[in-house]
């Protein structure tokens, strides 16, 4: 019932991740991450925020993506109904797709990129994903979205889509968080909140906030 892919970007270091879906509330349902441990998308028929907050856990500690992932998902016995995508710190990915989810379903990755869906409405919603970001050019946080404006051109959700969200974590930065829990066209809605985000006087502020790299930062 949701597209997702999470990235890392190398020119800056960042991590991000997009996703949109046919439900509400895509970003606070997939979407975890945090630049000490890498970035997660749990998604699917019964979706586990467990398993987001668990596979990050699992990084944190050392683990690759995949192993993370294989260590969350083989005690779950309701695994079949749910996937997962990881991305490490070292830009390793790892996912996994249950045998019960709702086709078209699955995950492809790249370097440092991981796509994941299901109740997608063709096959090629995946690699359409994937190749939207890795030829779109901007900011990071610009390719990402256009990642999902290439998922609902080829697609989507096969029931249209009501939200989506953008997560960018990095040492450098504080959080880029943004949510579109409900539209009619959420993906147009994100990229004028994204917009927003990037401008004065918000992008100003958001400089000023303390981050990793400078924890005792302030205006």
């Amino acid at each position: 019932m949701t597209i997702s892919i999470l990235a890392y970007d190398e020119v800056s270091g960042r991590f991000g991740g997009a996703a949109t879906t046919g439900s509400l509330c895509v970003g606070g349902w997939v979407l975890r991450g945090d630049s000490t441990s890498g970035m997660s998308a749990s998604q699917g028929t019964s979706p586990s925020t467990l398993w987001g907050a668990a596979v990050l856990h699992q990084m944190q500690d050392g683990k690759s993506a995949q192993d993370a992932v294989d260590e969350v998902v083989t005690p779950d016995t309701g695994k079949d109904f749910r996937q997962l995508a990881a991305l490490d710190t070292s830009g390793r990915t790892g996912a996994f797709t249950g045998a019960k989810s709702v086709a078209v379903c699955g995950h492809v990755a790249d370097k440092g990129t991981v796509v994941s869906g299901n109740m997608l409405a063709n096959s090629e919603v995946l690699d359409a994903t994937l190749q939207g970001y890795l030829s779109a050019s901007g900011t990071f946080s610009e390719r990402l979205i256009k990642a999902l404006v290439s998922a609902a051109h080829a697609g989507g959700d096969n029931r249209g889509l009501l939200s989506a969200a953008l997560l960018v974590v990095g040492r450098d930065i504080a959080p880029l968080s943004l949510r579109v829990d409900y539209a009619s066209d959420p993906i147009a809605a994100l990229r004028e909140l994204h917009d927003v985000s990037q401008s004065r006087p918000y992008s100003d502020w958001a400089k000023a906030v303390p981050t990793l790299n400078e924890p005792f930062k302030g205006i």
